[in-house]
């Protein structure tokens, strides 16, 4: 059983800080070995679920930002597993990690119902994902046959939002009610998960993908910096009877658990890992340490600004950035005391290092992995923009420069959210007055227009939003929009032919091709779109995938 919970910091956990309320939880690490400050190799939940359950760094199986597509040449641990017997199940709960984006290869049933919000801030409340989970669990219930379930819940995630039995105080009393919440659900899931095995071993993992940073360095939620609020996770493996209880700080990491998992299960190792098995050091040996490589690219993927990496070796962390930072994480915990400066050599040599990592075999994510989709799109004349987001370039701004501008963004997101859709337009004019090819406030203004119905600014700022970042599919879906709703046809079935390059697996990019293809005259070429769409739905009801 494979428990991933988003944006769970450890001092969210009760075993961790006493002042927290999560009984579920620290039952579990009492029960195994629990890790407080394991590393993740990077703030975003896709790209962090890849690593997980590859084995591989961003780096090195290129899905470097939520909404790309995970390559199909990436050897994924559930394929392993179903090839070695088990019946797979997948219980996911926020939108970035749907079956459209590749995560459900090696899945029996990949569950990935989402009944709240809409568009992107689709998620499912951690209740429902449960009661899908147990129905699974409870068939796999006498059987003889191994399993293996993940499940992932989304609710600590940015907007905090707790039912108010879980309330609890303090600043950070919505985040912390989220967890509790969380793991009242945990907690039923388990009493399932051991019920439906039986009186065979059950080993169970539980982490996060990454951490919150809540206000440390400026940072109100993740995915801009690399700094520990974000970039530490718990971590905890539990199988009674084979591993003995206990706990450290020891910086394992998120990429050690597919090769930990399955030299666990005496299975084959993976054909190519970053990580390294701790399945040694979990049954009385010592544990396989090595250097971290963490990174973001939110800051360029989505402003426009300098991408960020550090390199975690022993007590030391470099950040590499416009402006270059190092911290002793032992004697500086909190990264308050920069000291790039002060220790040369030390920078130099892990510059050095971390330089080396990111350029062995560097790669980021075809979008277009779908054979047949391509084909159809072609077969329709249409190239689009050719797949994967581009390398950023040098002399970029310094996230750390800009943090206050983000911030301010994130202000004007949450007023998109909560449809007070004016006042979002005016911030994010605001910064655009200052900032004019910000790619974020391009976007999410000309969603604000949309929402407004003011179409004909809409279609104007979408339209820049384009080109200053092709590769955004969340722009080619917004300016598709536009387009339709002012029967701009043929200029739309541009706008989702790219969106099907982009996200392929994505039915309503295809279903609006036809759509806008047959309102431009296009009959023959509709229907081709339409094949397309036909056919990602029968896929995903054959594969037990249960997507919008």
């Amino acid at each position: 059983m494979l428990i991933t919970i988003d944006t769970l910091r450890p001092d969210a956990l009760g075993i961790i800080d006493a002042s927290r309320d999560t009984p579920a939880i620290d039952a579990l690490a009492e029960s195994g070995r629990l890790f407080s400050s394991a590393v993740s190799p990077v703030p975003l939940t896709l790209p962090s679920h890849t690593s997980m359950l590859t084995g591989l760094l961003p780096v090195h199986h290129g899905v470097r930002d939520n909404g790309q597509t995970v390559p199909a040449d990436a050897e994924l641990l559930p394929v392993i597993l179903k090839n070695s017997g088990f019946s797979t199940g997948a219980f996911v709960s926020g939108f970035p990690l749907q079956a459209m984006f590749g995560l459900d290869r090696g899945f029996d049933r990949y569950d990935d119902v989402m009944n709240e919000g809409d568009q992107g801030w689709v998620e499912r409340r951690a209740e429902d994902t449960v009661k899908a989970a147990s129905e699974w669990l409870q068939g796999q219930a006498g059987s003889q046959q191994p399993w293996f379930a993940w499940t992932h819940f989304y609710d600590p995630h940015d907007p905090y939002e707790p039912p108010r039995e879980f309330w609890q105080p303090g600043p950070r009393g919505s985040y912390d009610g989220e967890v509790t919440y969380t793991d009242y659900w945990v907690g039923k899931l388990l009493e399932t998960a051991r019920a439906a095995s039986g009186d065979r071993p059950l080993l169970i993992v539980l982490t996060a993908d990454h951490g919150e940073a809540l206000g440390e360095h400026e940072e109100l939620t993740h995915g801009f910096f690399v700094y520990d609020s974000t970039m530490r996770v718990p971590l905890i493996i539990s199988w009674p009877g084979r591993i003995s209880p206990s706990r450290g700080t020891e910086p394992v990491q998120l990429i050690d658990l597919a090769a930990t998992i399955l030299d666990l299960l005496d299975l084959p190792p993976l054909a190519r890992t970053d990580g390294r098995s701790l399945a040694q050091g979990l049954t009385g040996g010592e544990l396989a340490l090595h250097p971290a490589l963490m990174e973001t690219w939110l800051p360029w993927t989505y402003y426009g600004w300098a991408p960020l990496s550090a390199w975690l070796d022993g007590a030391w962390k470099l950040i590499d950035a416009p402006a270059m930072e190092l911290y002793d994480v032992i004697k500086d915990p909190n990264e308050k005391s920069n000291l790039a400066e002060a220790s040369p050599a030390v920078a130099d040599r892990l510059g050095l290092d971390l330089g080396r990592m990111q350029a062995s075999a560097g790669r980021v994510a075809e979008t277009s992995s779908d054979d047949e989709a391509m084909q159809r799109l072609r077969s329709l004349g249409y190239v689009g923009v050719g797949a994967p987001v581009e390398v950023p370039p040098d002399d970029l701004a310094d996230p750390k420069s800009r943090i206050a501008m983000r911030n301010t963004l994130q202000q004007g997101e949450a007023l998109l959210r909560a449809q007070r859709y004016a006042q979002a337009a005016e911030i994010f004019a605001d910064v655009l007055a200052t900032d004019p090819d910000n790619r974020f406030a391009n976007l999410r203004q000309g969603i604000a227009f949309l929402r407004l119905n003011r179409i004909e600014e809409a279609t104007r700022v979408l339209k820049h939003a384009v080109e200053v970042e092709p590769h955004r599919a969340e722009a080619r879906y917004a300016l598709g929009d536009a387009l339709m709703r002012s029967e701009a046809f043929p200029e739309a079935a541009d706008q989702w032919a790219v969106l099907a390059e982009l996200q392929p697996r994505r039915k309503e990019a295809w279903f609006n091709l036809a759509t806008a293809l047959e309102k431009s005259g296009q009959a023959e070429q509709a229907d081709i779109a339409m094949q397309e769409y036909r056919r990602l739905e029968t896929e995903e009801a054959t594969s037990g995938s249960a997507g919008p």
